[in-house]
């Protein structure tokens, strides 16, 4: 057996080709496009790559998007000051502060000061809240991605062994809360977690976000599983990309690849949450996806 590849490029295009014709028809009820803010502080080299790929993917879909790069010594209150202005501009939709932040600033105070409605990375504590409750609509990106993958894959969740590997706010813990209101059985695992490979092995659909490459290994997997890969690891000195998931392929029924799965996945969704948070700010429903 050979496990299916779930392409998340192919996917987030399906995406994008669904939602294009909905930027379009917004912006005319509103008579504005709807526009995403990008804030970076500092010039990591990864997190430039990504406001790129951000820039890119809202001009595919017809999104307006406005780029505010500052200087890394820019201090907590200008960082502040700034979310304020664009929580503020009736033109400005969705707000993205990319992390992470130089260390003199709090990340936790940024997280908060964004408008639960134009936080379209899902991470404020307000719209942290609605998803333990079920009724979110701006998602992270990260983890709906993961959902929307399974799903668009014809993978059933509902009643399934789910095991999350990972408990980050950002992605294991969203993650895990999505499964459940798709009907699935959640495990969530840590690093104190006990006798882990029994637990992975009796997942139907395994999830990694533990940020270490190959920690999963063939003989963690249960034959057939779905295994999701968060992972993304730079070896110095070379252009190779890993993920916390070495080769299942031999044991997995699906498996996503890095790069190509999930990283598609999570830009298309926070698009998907610019279109939302817009559509929301003009009183009107939201789109379907």
């Amino acid at each position: 057996m050979s496990a299916k590849i779930i392409d998340g490029k192919k996917i987030s295009e399906e995406i994008k080709n669904e939602i294009k014709a909905e930027v379009a028809e917004l912006a005319a009820k509103t008579g504005k496009t709807p526009c995403l803010a990008v804030v970076l502080v500092g010039a990591d080299a990864a997190s430039l790559i990504y406001v790129g790929s951000k820039k890119k993917a809202c001009e595919e879909l017809g999104l307006r998007s406005v780029s505010h790069e500052l200087p890394a010594e820019t201090t907590e209150e200008e960082l502040l000051s700034l979310i304020d202005r664009l929580n503020d501009d009736a033109s400005v939709n969705g707000i993205l502060v990319q992390m992470p932040v130089p260390a003199h600033i709090d990340e936790s105070k940024i997280l908060l000061r964004v408008s639960p409605v134009k936080d379209v990375d899902g991470f404020h504590p307000y719209n942290a809240g609605l998803l333990s409750i079920g009724k979110s609509v701006l998602k992270p990106g990260t983890a709906w991605g993961i959902i929307e993958l399974l799903k668009r894959s014809g993978i059933e969740i509902a009643g399934k062994n789910c095991a999350v590997v990972g408990r980050s706010n950002i992605v294991g813990k969203p993650t895990a809360l999505l499964l459940l209101a798709e009907n699935g059985t959640v495990t969530v695992c840590h690093s104190k977690t006990q006798n882990l490979a029994e637990i992975t092995k009796s997942a139907d659909i395994l999830v990694s976000v533990v940020g270490k490459k190959h920690f999963i290994t063939q003989d963690m997997v249960k034959e057939g599983a779905a295994v999701v890969d968060v992972g993304i690891h730079r070896v110095e000195g070379s252009k190779k990309i890993y993920g916390d998931v070495a080769d299942v392929s031999e044991k997995a029924g699906w498996v996503t690849p890095v790069p190509g799965g999930v990283g598609p996945m999570t830009i298309v969704c926070l698009l998907v949450n610019t279109l939302r948070a817009a559509c929301m700010q003009a009183k009107l429903p939201p789109p379907a996806v």
